[in-house]
């Protein structure tokens, strides 16, 4: 069978949890457009999270909280044109499943038809089990998100590590297991301490995706803006930058402005 028309093997959440089975460490960035996704699909990056972080890196919004479901379904419809393999989950946005398992059922009803993705995303434990127990009745696989979560950042009133004290790492615990218990597929686990990361992740069956967690979770998941460097003031510990494309872009345009202005854009080749 050529290159060609070789069949594509899609990532899914068996996939996944054969994944952690082996000791197979799982990729996961973020994608809010066909052109990325296309780029991070054919990379083999396995899961793209079409992370309410759009409110932040595409919006410019200081938190994920303003960022609507439309706008997310938009997103979600855009990423999910550029993707042949990778498995894509969508946040659910801010109001869109808390306190209401009927809301979250049609919210995430409507990222799933609307956009064609494979899973969605909610931030919480037992405070939002009801939601999940619902979301999950309707067939929909559902990711969970522990330690930092940045929708509920006024109520933390900082980003800084979480669950760094007893109770609130025994809650964390708890919390992972009841999500495990109750069949989330997996759980992001964010800015926590790495020993409490590897002790969650070795006490539940689905995998741990970390960022800022450290290196003993099944996975690991980075913005793909901070990571490819178009941003440039965000610089926490966890976050290696592998490109700095905010120079390089910025550079780009000056050359273009460069040659506009002095007429050597288009030259003889660029015309017609």
């Amino acid at each position: 069978m050529s290159a060609a028309t070789k069949e594509v093997k899609r990532i899914t959440t068996h996939v996944l949890r054969n994944m952690k089975e082996q000791g197979e460490k799982i990729s996961m960035l973020t994608a809010y457009d066909f052109s990325m996704a296309r780029i991070l699909d054919e990379a083999g990056i396995e899961v793209l999270l079409v992370g309410d972080s759009a409110s932040n890196v595409m919006a410019g919004h200081e938190t994920t909280l303003p960022i609507t479901l439309d706008q997310m379904i938009y997103h979600a419809q855009s990423v999910i044109r550029g993707v042949k393999r990778s498995f894509v989950v969508v946040d659910l946005p801010f109001g869109t499943y808390q306190g209401n398992e009927m809301k979250a059922l049609d919210s995430a009803i409507r990222i799933m038809k609307e956009s064609g993705a494979h899973a969605v995303k909610l931030e919480g434990g037992e405070e939002i089990l009801p939601a999940v127990k619902k979301i999950l009745s309707a067939g929909i696989p559902v990711m969970g998100h522990l330690g930092l979560t940045p929708q509920s950042i006024y109520k933390f009133g900082t980003y800084t590590v979480r669950a760094k004290e007893v109770d609130e790492a025994t809650k964390l615990k708890e919390d992972a297991k009841l999500l495990d218990a109750t069949g989330c597929f997996g759980i992001v686990l964010e800015k926590i301490p790495a020993a409490l990361a590897k002790e969650v992740t070795e006490s539940i069956d689905v995998p741990t995706i970390g960022i800022g967690a450290g290196p003993h979770t099944d996975g690991q998941v980075l913005v793909t803006h901070d990571l490819i460097g178009l941003t440039k003031d965000f610089k926490p510990r966890f976050l290696r930058r592998y490109l700095d494309l905010y120079s390089t872009i910025r550079d780009a345009a000056q050359q273009y402005m460069a040659d506009v202005k002095r007429n050597d854009f288009p030259n003889d080749r660029e015309q017609y």
